[in-house]
């Protein structure tokens, strides 16, 4: 009797992970240590799912603590890594665990880039192992009854879960095997045999019989619940697995119906109420026979049949001798009450005992995007208080050189080269000079071309592709299922569209630098010249010696000085600036553990003004100390130029002084904006590259899942009907009618069972039985007819006992007993002759050696064929 249910695993292709996420890390975290790390452990992962889905599992349950440690491993990763068709693209294809395929079209598939259609699959697969576990249990001993009744209700929770999520985690239609209708058939089916365990168990524990009709009745009502989803849901019935399902979940309603009337007839007797307990076996009798005679291919009820037909013989023999009591009608009994011991197991992360995250020491995806907005918002501040700063320091340079300071201190004697103008020189010599400023000029057009090539090269692959999606999607219209590329690229072209823009500012910028090199170009090469030529090409003048040592020189050296204070401050506060750290991560951590959420901006704005609050104000105050000064050197030099003497020459040399001065500090600057400018190409460059490899492998996947679905619509084409469907005469069904063999000879029953040399009857043709009393005032059922040529007293083609269905379940259309449209063709359908010499000619009959229809007779050495229509 105790025959259960298991469900078929799904199988997946196979998918490179460790390749993927291999790439993500090394493009997210700098070389090192912990790059190494997460590359192993993405190995690992892919190791996981080979064992998990690259091979036939055992029937054990270790096979299914692999299924939970990998399930329990997506759903950790899941956070982490940011799985879409853009970003980390892994596309997974599993079949439909019921579907068996055809000869020109295979199996049915879906292919998703989806880490939540993953786990869907994973978690399916986790209750077909538990379902096929547990039916392999020894229901005799207690060990393997607690087993199966264990891994039936998780199988039951886990399709339950799937029910719930499998629409949002895919965001599109899935495959009937997961879909909503089919999976919470399979809990309803899983969690009425983890019921029926729980009966087996009371009854061998021989518990009170009133708890174990109620266990009953409660298992058979659980059956007769999900034989009314598999049989009433549209597209169940479709697959071969529920039609072999059907008449097992009926038998089962009726066999646990059966077992809940006989112990509730024992309890009767107990309570001397011998009528009811011959009702109630009548019953169980009735059921069992239906069992018996509809689906004894699936269930054997031999003993089951026995047991109660001895308790209804002596039930009725000793109320026939002894007691007399009246038996009422079954619609008359109480019902038998109902106790459910069994739950579905809730799905809780992690599902495995064993489970050690592989990416235990990596943030969730969620504090990654945090951090990364966090250092931007870091990034912004640092940037404008440093610029801050050198833009205070270049104004103070451009101050002192239209000042000719501290040149003109220097200068007193008129016709040497002034110490600093000197040193500037040097400085400008021992940095390459003239030679190295071009060859960075020279080498900007060419990194700057070189980006443009690797983004305009990135661009027209996903302009390619999408042009191709778009061809396809209107050859097929509604049939070209995917993704828009159009959608797919917009994140894409926005972060092109900005590479772009970042690239064209840079543009500007190297042509504000040329033409401010163009500008001081012919001083800066005086400034590289030797000590004696720079000399010659200063204009002299008359000596200035009587300002030495006067109170307004030794004025200006003093505010000189403090400049140059300010200067070094400044230095070092930039310094500090750009060595503040703090731990940010561990600060999201604890955010997102309390909240389930990261407020990123309130947290980030909160944390920078704590550490860069300070150094603001320091800024602040040196450009106001610096601005007193600047302000102090201005009017001391106003009194230092009316002392000293004035003429033409001394004007010339002062002009040419404070244009030196000036070239020096443009030199510096326009280095500094060279190599900055070098380094940004540089740089820029890598993330183009990175760019670049992120569109071609979206553009890879693409082109697969594009190959994928085209070979599908292929099989889907091939797999329709090529002509409209037509109905065959009905003379035609009479024909292949059988024949009884004789007089006196009865027609076998038949049998609802698939069979490879008939044609099942459709198993929802027959609803469980009404497990309550009959409805009053109906009819009594009619004795079936005997089939024509049969004697008198042959027994019926009747289906067993009376069976009604369901109220309300509406009837399904019976083939007639024989048919198979399958058993000829057009061409190749042998004549059959209408009447045998088992059976008298009818009235008018044509003579045996004519055709029955008019035909006329074929040769006797050719085989007869029907006309061609």
């Amino acid at each position: 009797m105790a025959t259960f249910i298991s469900v078929p695993l799904k199988k997946s292709s196979e998918v490179d992970m460790a390749k993927s996420l291999s790439k993500f890390v090394k493009d997210t975290y700098p070389a090192g240590e912990e790059q190494t790390e997460y590359v192993r452990a993405a190995e690992e992962l892919n190791k996981l799912r080979k064992s998990a889905l690259g091979r036939p599992l055992d029937k054990h349950e270790s096979s299914l603590e692999i299924l939970l440690r990998y399930y329990d491993q997506l759903c950790a990763v899941e956070h982490k890594f940011p799985f879409s068709e853009n970003q980390v693209c892994l596309t997974f294809t599993w079949k439909d665990a019921f579907d068996k395929g055809s000869l020109f079209g295979g199996s049915v598939k879906l292919a998703l880039a989806s880490i939540g259609y993953e786990k869907t699959c994973v978690l399916f697969n986790v209750g077909a192992l538990a379902s096929q576990i547990a039916s392999e249990q020894n229901l005799d001993s207690d060990e393997g009854l607690r087993a199966a009744a264990k891994f039936y209700q998780l199988s039951s929770g886990v399709f339950a879960h799937i029910k719930d999520t499998v629409l949002s985690a895919l965001n599109r239609e899935p495959t009937m095997d997961i879909s909503p209708d089919t999976v919470g058939t399979l809990s309803q089916i899983m969690l009425a045999q983890a019921q029926e365990v729980f009966f087996l168990k009371a009854t061998s524990d021989k518990m009170k019989d009133a708890i174990i009709a109620k266990l009953a009745n409660q298992a058979a009502d659980f059956y007769g619940d999900a034989f009314k989803q598999c049989q009433y849901k549209e597209n169940l019935p479709k697959y071969f697995y529920f039609h072999e399902v059907l008449p097992v979940l009926a038998a089962k309603h009726c066999i646990m119906q059966a077992n809940a009337e006989f112990h509730q007839s024992i309890l009767a007797k107990q309570q001397k109420k011998f009528g009811e307990e011959i009702a109630r076996l009548q019953h169980a009798t009735e059921l069992v026979k239906t069992v018996a005679s509809r689906y004894d291919e699936y269930v054997n009820v031999k003993d089951l049949s026995d047991k109660i037909s001895r308790a209804l013989t002596a039930a009725k023999k000793d109320n026939d001798f002894i007691y007399h009591d009246r038996v009422p009608e079954v619609k008359d009994l109480d019902h038998i009450g109902k106790a459910a011991l069994v739950k579905a197991t809730a799905v809780q992360v992690p599902m495995s005992q064993k489970f050690t995250d592989l990416f235990e020491k990596m943030v969730p995806l969620a504090v990654q995007q945090a951090m990364s907005m966090y250092n931007q918002r870091k990034s912004e501040i640092v940037n404008c208080l440093i610029g801050t700063m050198r833009e205070s320091t270049n104004l103070c340079n451009g101050v002192l050189a239209s000042l000719n300071l501290p040149a003109a201190l220097e200068d007193l004697s008129g016709d040497s080269v002034p110490q600093s103008i000197l040193e500037k020189s040097r400085a400008i010599i021992q940095q390459g000079g003239l030679q190295s400023i071009e060859q960075l000029i020279k080498d900007l057009p060419e990194l700057m071309q070189r980006n443009r090539d690797i983004l305009d090269e990135s661009l027209k692959m996903l302009d390619e592709e999408e042009s191709t999606d778009n061809e396809l999607r209107a050859k097929f219209n509604q049939r070209w299922s995917r993704t828009p590329s159009g959608d797919l690229y917009k994140s894409l072209r926005t972060e092109g569209g900005s590479y772009r823009n970042f690239l064209d500012k840079a543009a500007s910028a190297d042509q504000v630098v040329k033409e401010r090199y163009s500008t001081h170009c012919e001083m800066i090469a005086l400034l590289c010249k030797p000590e004696a030529e720079l000399t010659a090409a200063i204009p002299s003048a008359n000596p200035a010696k009587t300002l030495q040592g006067s109170e307004v020189v030794n004025v200006l050296r003093s505010q000189l000085a403090q400049l140059e204070e300010v200067k070094k401050e400044r230095e070092q506060l930039e310094n500090d600036i750009k060595s503040a750290q703090f731990d940010m991560t561990s600060k999201f951590l604890t955010a997102l553990a309390q909240d389930g959420a990261l407020n990123e901006e309130a947290i980030s704005v909160t944390e920078l003004d704590n550490i860069y609050g300070g150094y603001t104000q320091k800024v602040q105050q040196g450009l106001k100390t610096q601005e007193e000064i600047l302000g102090n050197v201005q009017t001391s030099h106003q009194e230092f130029s009316t002392l000293k003497q004035s003429n033409s020459e001394a004007n010339d040399r002062e002009e040419v002084m404070k244009k030196l001065a000036s070239a020096h500090d443009s030199y510096v600057e326009i280095s500094n904006n060279l190599r900055e400018g070098t380094k940004f190409y540089n740089e820029f460059t890598e993330i183009l590259l990175k760019f670049q490899n992120k569109c071609s492998d979206l553009v890879f996947a693409r082109k697969t899942e594009r190959d994928e679905l085209l070979k599908d619509l292929q099989q889907s084409i091939a797999r329709e009907p090529s002509a409209p469907s037509f109905t065959a005469p009905a003379y035609q069904s009479n024909l292949n009618t059988p024949t009884p063999a004789g007089p006196g000879v009865p027609t076998p029953t038949p049998r609802t069972v698939f069979a490879a040399s008939s044609a099942p009857t459709n198993p929802m043709s027959s609803a469980p039985p009404q497990t309550g009393p009959t409805a009053p005032g109906a009819p009594p059922a009619a004795p079936s007819a005997a089939p024509p040529g049969a004697p008198p007293g042959a027994p019926s083609q009747a289906q067993g006992p009376p069976y009604p269905s369901y109220q309300g379940y509406p009837g399904y259309y019976q083939v007639p007993m024989g048919y198979n449209p399958y058993s000829y063709g057009q061409y190749n359908m042998p004549y059959v002759p209408y009447q045998t010499p088992a059976q008298p000619g009818y009235p008018g009959a044509p003579q045996p050696q004519q055709h029955p229809y008019g035909y006329p007779q074929q040769p006797p050495q050719q085989q007869p064929y029907y006309p061609q229509q």
